[in-house]
């Protein structure tokens, strides 16, 4: 049994209806419906008597005297059965004007039937009267034909003249583009049959179109008797307030979800201006920073005329228009402005005609506020711990309700939250910045020009601070013509990964004077990182509290120096000869003039504080026009294919072939394998090898006899007038007898040389078998000797001593300028 049978049909079920039809005597001259289910008679044997003859007590009405009733009339009657039980009917009774007369139509139904027949009209009337839920049906052109409209959806007492719903179509009650859809439902539910249950969807009436309407409909098809469609019943109510709960807590989460855990200011106020805009609730949608908060500075206080960047727009057309300040704009703002964000106070205006008025002659102003299309404004200030870091403006179009002052206040709500989200952005960009100033500070100039090679070093930051800090490259010029070259990388990241690459490239170069051998300087310089590993605690040690602003150089497994690697390279532009060792560091790739690469014959060692094996040296002869590429081991990482390795050493054999000089090779290089900010930092050191000329260097071995002295002062002179630099002769003569003397007094049993190096500097060398270093004294008035190194380091820019594989070399630097007078300080 159906509901709508049940509903509506019940008498089909509950012993069906009687239809008699009396004449004026009160006969009965016709008989419809089911006659026997209500009164056990048939149809026939009723048909000519009289109405009282039927087994029914019609209570109030004596149908033997008054067979005919004097008015309509309706009640109660009883129903004897063939058991003799009586059951309850209903009658109603109507006069009835025939061609035979005057006579009375009486139907006959069931109580329950009666009593469901007065609830459906009692349903019906109420639904109609209801003023909480509407009620409107609908032909099956849509037309509306029956409509009761809540209070809540009736036309405000402020609008213009209100539209008659009934006999038009919904698009001419309700704004076209919230039709649309309706009728689209509306009409599914007419051909299908289907019914539509809790459909929620704008509906702004066209009498009140700034006002913001939003209703959930159900709607279900109409039938007659036949199971003929003839309409559709559709019943809303107003659920505007849910509605816009709903959107605006959609809202939040998703403002949330698009701007939790982004460190990027930029990327957060794009999302912030995105969402605002594709989620409804402006048309409009800027974010305003200021430049201390881009730069990633403390904010002070917000001042008039403090410049602003607009560093994000979105419009809900995709185009923003040209009459307001665009993306990456610079502007200031006037007092009122001002003073509102420093008042941390929303401001709403919901109507822009007024200021349309005031502000003609005001272009610059205009600028600021007034989009041609836009007919209310908002704007949020951005605040967090009490300092103004921008503001968010907002503007809608006629195709929404303006703004009022709920939406200033849930516009507050969303720039409050976006505005810890900037300021926390805003510190790790002051961070960032930190890290990556402390880095380049440390680090080399980018490119150095010698007569040994060319260098050209470039260092790329990583993306965030997680990744950046702790790579280093640096070029150490050493004595006759000799350079010294150095990458490493900390086995760490952020600040404390800066200040202890700074503590071991400051190692390096003190070690580096020392002149010692790649190898034997990648020990001392593993010395140190044993020791600072055990002056750092890690985690877990005993550590006082942190002094403001201490940056310990302590990293997520323990202390950074440990694990650091490096690899230390020397080459000789007189021999051609290049030296170098590693401690768990790549090496380098060579690219030989002719364009061929091969990575060099050697073995990193262990990682600096580490221990294990010692560090082993490689020495390679290079060619003129060679080009040494070092870098981190970054700049190859997720390299599992060999693809990024080929890339690089593609790019370098190019430089090599168009013979670039190493800055572009350099450039090609990050540009070919670095062309977005990388996850980890990476230091890259192009060198292009040089070989001092043959004519510039001048040597003479000598044995250990004091006659030769002599000579050696007149090799010197016969070399520095050749080279036009005979304005040295008096400090070189007395340098070089100096050394030699000491060489063959001190030096051992010989064979001992003296070299002559021209560069940018005039390098005399004496070399012998002892390996004393010489150590610089002040002699006493009495003393009879001592003085001798004294008089050498008066006479030169520069001197030294380093180890050789048959003792050391005593070598000393003059400038190419005039000789310099004596000083001994007496």
């Amino acid at each position: 049994m159906s509901g709508r049978t049940d509903l509506f049909d019940v008498e089909q079920v509950s012993g069906g209806r009687v239809v008699l039809l009396l004449d004026g005597a009160g006969r009965v001259v016709m008989c419809q419906g089911q006659l026997r289910t209500v009164t056990s008679r048939r149809a026939e044997d009723v048909c000519g008597g009289h109405v009282s003859e039927l087994p029914i007590d019609f209570h109030g009405w004596d149908v033997v005297s008054a067979p005919l009733p004097p008015q309509d009339r309706s009640g109660w009657a009883d129903v004897r059965q063939q058991d003799g039980s009586m059951a309850r009917v209903w009658w109603e009774a109507h006069r009835t004007w025939g061609p035979d007369g005057r006579g009375c139509l009486i139907e006959i139904v069931p109580a329950l039937v009666a009593v469901r027949r007065e609830e459906n009209t009692a349903l019906v009337r109420a639904l109609f009267q209801q003023k909480k839920v509407g009620l409107a049906i609908h032909d099956l052109d849509l037309f509306t034909t029956r409509l009761n409209l809540p209070e809540s959806l009736g036309p405000p007492s402020a609008a213009g003249t209100a539209i008659d719903p009934l006999g038009k179509r919904i698009e001419e009650i309700v704004l076209p583009e919230d039709a649309a859809a309706g009728n689209e439902q509306l009409r599914r539910v007419a051909d299908t049959g289907e019914p539509l249950v809790d459909w929620v969807h704008r509906a702004r009436r066209r009498d009140a179109p700034e006002l913001e309407r939003v209703v959930s409909l159900s709607a279900f098809r109409l039938e007659d008797a036949d199971a003929r469609p003839i309409g559709v019943a559709a019943i809303f109510t107003e659920v505007t307030d849910q509605y816009v709960a709903r959107q605006r807590m959609g809202l939040l989460q998703s403002v949330a979800e698009r701007i939790s855990g982004d460190l990027d200011m930029r990327r957060i106020a794009e999302e912030l201006a995105d969402c605002l805009v594709s989620q409804g609730f402006a048309d409009l949608a800027a974010v305003d920073l200021t430049e201390a908060v881009l730069l990633g500075e403390e904010p002070s206080d917000f001042r008039t005329g403090a410049p602003l960047r607009r560093v994000a727009v979105s419009a809900h057309d995709g185009q923003w228009p040209t009459e307001v300040y665009a993306r990456e704009a610079t502007f200031r703002l006037r007092r009122r402005e001002s003073d509102n964000l420093n008042l941390g106070l929303p401001m709403v205006e919901s109507e822009l005609s007024e200021w349309r008025e005031l502000l003609a002659d005001d272009p610059a102003r205009a600028r600021l506020l007034l989009p041609d299309a836009a007919s209310s404004f908002l704007v949020a200030p951005l605040t967090a711990r009490g300092h103004v870091l921008g503001a968010v403006p907002l503007w809608r179009t006629r195709r929404q309700p303006p703004f009022g002052q709920a939406d200033a206040e849930f516009a507050q709500e969303i720039a409050s939250r976006a505005a810890l989200g900037l300021d926390n952005a805003r510190r790790y960009t002051r961070e960032q910045r930190t890290a990556e100033s402390l880095q380049r500070s440390l680090l080399p100039p980018a490119a150095s020009e010698s007569s040994a090679v060319q260098t050209a070093g470039r260092y790329v930051p990583a993306a965030t601070t997680e990744g950046m800090g702790g790579t280093w490259f640096d070029v150490i010029p050493l004595s006759s013509a000799r350079v010294a070259m150095v990458v490493g990388e900390v086995a760490g990241h952020g600040l404390g990964a800066s200040a202890t690459m700074g503590r071991l490239r400051t190692a390096v170069q003190t070690l580096a004077d020392l002149e010692l051998p790649p190898s034997e300087l990648l020990t001392h310089l593993d010395d140190l990182a044993v020791r600072l590993g055990e002056a750092e605690p890690g985690p877990g040690g005993d550590e006082p509290p942190p002094e403001a602003g201490l940056v310990r150089p302590v990293g997520p497994t323990g202390p950074l120096a440990t694990g650091a690697t490096c690899l230390y390279c020397v080459y000789d532009a007189v021999e051609g000869w290049c030296e170098m060792a590693s401690a768990g560091h790549p090496v380098p790739l060579l690219v030989a003039p002719g364009g061929d690469v091969r990575d060099l014959d050697a073995k990193p060692g262990p990682a600096l504080g580490v221990g294990g094996n010692p560090f082993e040296s490689v020495t390679v002869e290079l060619l003129p026009g060679s080009l040494l590429a070092f870098f981190t081991g970054s700049l190859l990482a997720g390299d599992e294919d060999g693809l990024r390795r080929h890339r690089l050493t593609r790019t370098l054999r190019k430089a090599v072939e168009q013979q670039g000089t190493a800055a572009e090779a350099a450039h090609r290089v990050v540009e070919e394998l670095l062309p977005a900010s990388p996850d980890e930092d990476v230091s890259l050191l192009v060198a292009r090898t040089r070989r001092l000329a043959s004519d510039r260097v001048a040597s003479f071995g000598f044995p250990a006899d004091p006659a030769v002295v002599a000579q050696a002062r007149k090799f010197v002179d016969g070399h520095l007038e050749a080279w036009a630099l005979s304005h040295l002769t008096f400090n070189a003569e007395l340098i070089i007898s100096e050394l030699v003397t000491n060489a063959i007094r001190y030096g051992g049993e010989g064979p001992f040389r003296l070299r002559l190096v021209l560069d940018t500097v005039l390098t005399c060398e004496v070399s012998d078998t002892n390996e004393t270093q010489p150590r610089l004294r002040r002699a006493r008035p009495t003393d009879e000797g001592g003085r001798g190194l004294f008089l050498v380091a008066q006479l030169s820019n520069r001197w030294g001593s380093r180890y050789t594989e048959h003792g050391k070399t005593l070598w000393t630097e003059q400038l190419l300028t005039d000789a310099l007078e004596l000083d001994f300080g007496l």
